[in-house]
């Protein structure tokens, strides 16, 4: 294994997500190569080839399944290395296991970009980062002004299927959850972003901040 080289690896389950935060990285770390892994196996692959990456950011849902097991043969891998581990699941559960796993760091994908760049900042600078608490977990704020599906020109479905990528849930957990086709989902989506006018679903969270989507 060669030396800690500067780059950063980020695996998640949607490509959407994953390129989002690649994109915020490399605007706020100029300095460093960031690197988008196309699945489990992708990612190994990357460090066997590459080298111990500066830091590697980890979905914690992926189309396997839980990613407890890679995590710890990350951890493994690379024992010097920082893992931040990426959901946007409000259980409690699966910070701790991630924790557990070997993760130094627990990111929600509601977090605002301001706080995801801390927290990786936090995380090359050798320290660890587990929030106290998730932004789904939080009471409402009474400042959070709400909206409706209507109001954005969302259908009743598309508000639905958008409820649950604020969430940060993949496609294939939304289709799960509203017994509907992954590739139903997909095509949703893209919609919801047209009709929002971003290009991914991080920008979209970041739009939405400070707005209740309420559903009919």
């Amino acid at each position: 294994m060669s030396s800690t080289s500067q780059y950063a690896l980020i695996l998640d389950d949607h490509p959407l997500v994953a390129h989002g935060m690649a994109e915020f990285l490399r605007a706020r770390l100029p300095q460093m190569d960031v690197v988008v892994a196309a699945g489990a196996n992708d990612l190994l692959r990357w460090v066997d080839t590459r080298g111990t990456p500066a830091i590697a950011l980890i979905d914690f849902w992926l189309a396997e399944g839980a990613a407890v097991g890679l995590i710890a043969q990350v951890r493994s891998h690379c024992p010097g290395m920082p893992i931040a581990v990426i959901s946007g699941d409000d259980d409690p559960a699966v910070m701790d296991q991630a924790r557990q796993a070997g993760a130094q760091g627990f990111i929600h994908k509601q977090a605002a970009p301001e706080t995801f760049g801390l927290a990786v900042e936090a995380l090359l600078s050798g320290l660890v980062w587990f929030e106290p608490g998730h932004p789904g977990s939080q009471p409402l704020r009474s400042r959070d002004l709400p909206v409706t599906p209507a109001e954005l020109g969302l259908s009743v479905r598309q508000g639905q299927i958008l409820a649950l990528v604020l969430q940060g849930l993949p496609n294939k957990r939304i289709a799960s959850q509203l017994d509907i086709a992954e590739s139903t989902v997909k095509e949703h989506v893209t919609g919801i972003l047209e009709r929002l006018r971003v290009r991914t679903r991080v920008e979209a969270i970041t739009l939405l901040r400070g707005r209740r989507l309420e559903l009919p």
